[in-house]
């Protein structure tokens, strides 16, 4: 039997992470166990980490809980994901995994390129069409999945982790189409350079923004029903105009 399908401002009482060492995804499971959600399942490659970030939700009053899960081992998705679904009712899963890469090393290097590409898309791909599926059998949910400005128009400095997250954030969209009408929500977060351990070091980026501010749009996305947020808001004017920059000039802006 279906669960009836929560009223578009209700959030999310349990969650399920993919990447569940991220600090995106670990500020946005924070904000959400501040509002309701009180089970959280944390999936990514066993590790001392993954553990230290359940026992940071746990102190939080969560039941939070670990499983194993590599995006690049494709045939374990179904047990994965099938075993979090036949614990009880999955109200919202978080795509957050993903690798920056290095496009200097990985240029000289295609297998570390596909690397790259395999971890942030290929990945995608087969856990959002389980996920997605799991969801709709339960009748309702919320499929959140971090993509990123760079998938808008694929830079020269970045074309690998950006093309991969093009074909992450267009499938994502025709993802949501499939499942319209069903009782769930896809909704595609596109944050630009987010201030993390992953990219220190890096050279910011006008409009940079923080694990914290993406998961308050993720919170108020969810509020919304939206399908498409951008964080900050001011980069859906900007990566427009860019979208449209001719491509002889756009090669100038590195």
């Amino acid at each position: 039997m279906k669960v009836a399908t929560p009223p578009p401002t209700a959030l999310p009482r349990s969650l399920l992470v993919l990447g569940g060492t991220s600090e995106i995804a670990l500020a946005t499971a924070r904000r959400l166990i501040a509002r309701r959600a009180r089970t959280v399942w944390l999936a990514g490659r066993p590790s001392p980490a993954l553990e230290q970030a359940a026992e940071s939700l746990r102190a939080l009053g969560a039941d939070a809980r670990t499983v194993a899960f590599d995006a690049l081992d494709p045939e374990s998705h179904e047990a994965v994901l099938g075993k979090v679904f036949a614990e009880g009712p999955v109200d919202m899963v978080l795509f957050a995994f993903g690798i920056l890469g290095d496009q200097a090393h990985d240029e000289r290097d295609p297998v570390r390129a596909v690397r790259v590409v395999q971890t942030n898309y290929t990945g995608a791909v087969s856990a959002g069409l389980i996920a997605g599926r799991g969801l709709q059998s339960q009748g309702h949910g919320s499929l959140v999945v971090l993509s990123s400005t760079a998938a808008e128009r694929v830079r020269r400095a970045d074309f690998i982790f950006g093309s991969s997250k093009a074909g992450l954030d267009a499938f994502a969209q025709g993802l949501g189409d499939a499942l319209h009408g069903t009782g769930v929500h896809v909704m595609v977060v596109r944050p630009g350079f987010v201030r993390t351990r992953g990219t220190a070091g890096l050279p910011r980026t006008p409009l940079a923004t923080t694990p914290e501010a993406v998961a308050t749009a993720v919170e108020l996305g969810l509020r919304r029903r939206s399908e498409t947020v951008w964080v900050p808001g001011a980069l859906r004017l900007l990566t427009a105009v860019l979208r449209h920059t001719p491509r002889r000039l756009f090669r100038r802006l590195g």
